[in-house]
């Protein structure tokens, strides 16, 4: 294995390939779907569905492992994800669209499930260990950032559309056409960009490693210690963004008669595109770095914090309803700082959990987990936004925080974990 000493030139496109599908399936869909008149309870069941390919993920990702090279894999991904978004654009003015698109959107979900497991394989693949914490904060980042340019750059572009053609669905048909073209953009870029440092190994030799079984995979996962209080924790620790992901947006766009802020679909775009771009970026490099400098030991606990508790702005929005959008630019910009510096903490020790032999399938596996607890909650989100109110709603989030915190104080690993220390600097 040749190790790569250029990331810089593939780790931000790379990962931004990765987000922006997941951004767009689980994320913009709600938005359009939520315009083109689903109601909420639907867009909370049939989007968090979407979810599924990500939970299973691990059914498949051994074959990955197994066949032909991680780079081969994202590519022919990506372009598939390409394909299907092009797909979804020409299909939102038919009849029926809801279920069609959702089909559509189905075969981009496992192909973008794919492209995840493969990328994230390749990353731990190409990098040393040092460089894996050091980019942390770099792959985060560009990865919230791809999906803030679904959220931001996307949405603004479909606001703009629906103005200018008074047309929703012919707004959002030809969104996503422009999603489809700069998905095969990023496609042909990581083509000619990405290194070949991997040598495909036929599956008769692989035989001759443990690892090339799916069985002696899998159980190598569940045979790690603590893997009870590790599941759980993954399994709870985004148990109150699970929700809040499904039911901001439309708290954003309903009108204030029913709770919501009564923005525009052009505000949202803005909102996330410009300033939470911005406090998302700082936010990641700054969780990337403290970790490279300190370990994930001493950042674990403030960084969790960092993520959850900005929900108390929503909380407050959702009592006051003030007139000035820049208390919902404040509270955005809080979220998304924190979201780019906490979330740093919990990948970084998904990265510990996958750590060993078979890293790529057991780092599959902990993100399925992750996937599992984004997918059930987010079902019946809309359920309970309905049943409580969005006052009511975002205290239940932010209290649905809790578990994963209390949790997080349980766990054991390395103090120092992800330091970059001084005999292992190298040029990157």
């Amino acid at each position: 294995m040749k190790i790569d000493n250029r990331p810089w030139y593939w780790i931000p496109v790379l990962n931004f390939a990765s987000g922006l599908p997941y951004a767009i399936i689980i994320s913009v869909s709600v938005i359009m779907y939520k315009n083109l008149g689903i109601n909420n309870e639907d867009i909370g069941i049939y989007t968090s569905l979407l979810y599924l390919p990500w939970v299973i993920k691990p059914l498949w990702s051994p074959i990955i492992d197994l066949y032909a090279t991680k780079r081969k894999w994202f590519i022919t991904m990506q372009l598939l994800i390409s394909i299907a978004f092009l797909i979804v654009g020409f299909t939102i003015p038919m009849n029926h669209f809801f279920v069609i698109s959702l089909a559509v959107f189905w075969v981009a979900a496992f192909a973008s499930a794919s492209n995840d497991v493969a990328s994230d394989g390749f990353y731990m693949l190409a990098l040393e260990k040092d460089q894996q914490s050091f980019f942390l904060g770099i792959r985060s980042t560009f990865y919230r950032l791809s999906m803030l340019t679904g959220n931001g750059l996307v949405v603004i572009i479909g606001g703009y559309l629906e103005q200018e053609y008074g047309d929703k669905q012919k707004a959002w048909s030809y969104t996503m056409i422009i999603v489809g073209l700069i998905m095969t953009l990023l496609t042909i870029y990581n083509y000619f960009a990405t290194p070949k440092t991997e040598i495909a190994t036929p599956l008769k030799d692989s035989k001759k490693n443990s690892n090339a079984s799916f069985g002696a995979v899998f159980a190598s996962f569940f045979q790690k210690k603590q893997i009870g209080l590790i599941l759980a924790f993954i399994l709870l620790f985004r148990l109150g963004e699970s929700q809040l992901l499904k039911m901001l947006t439309p708290f954003l766009i309903d009108d204030k008669g029913v709770g919501g802020l009564g923005l525009t679909t052009q505000d949202v775009g803005i909102i996330y595109g410009t300033f939470g771009v911005i406090a998302l970026t700082v936010g990641g490099i700054i969780g990337g770095i403290v970790i490279s400098r300190d370990g994930l030991g001493k950042w674990m606990l403030p960084m969790i914090l960092a993520m959850h508790l900005p929900i108390i702005g929503f909380i407050l929005l959702a009592h006051f309803h003030p007139s000035s959008v820049y208390y919902v630019y404040a509270t955005v910009i809080a979220e998304q700082f924190g979201y780019g510096f906490g979330f740093a903490a919990f990948m970084m020790y998904l990265i510990y959990v996958a750590d060993g032999e078979s890293k790529t399938s057991h780092y599959s596996i902990a993100t399925g987990f992750m996937a599992l607890g984004m997918m059930l909650p987010g079902m019946i989100s809309g359920y309970i936004q309905e049943y409580l109110g969005y006052g009511n709603f975002f205290i239940w989030v932010f209290l649905a925080t809790i578990p994963g915190l209390i949790l997080s104080r349980f766990l054991i690993f390395p103090y120092d974990f992800g330091k970059k220390t001084d005999d292992e600097k190298k040029p990157v």
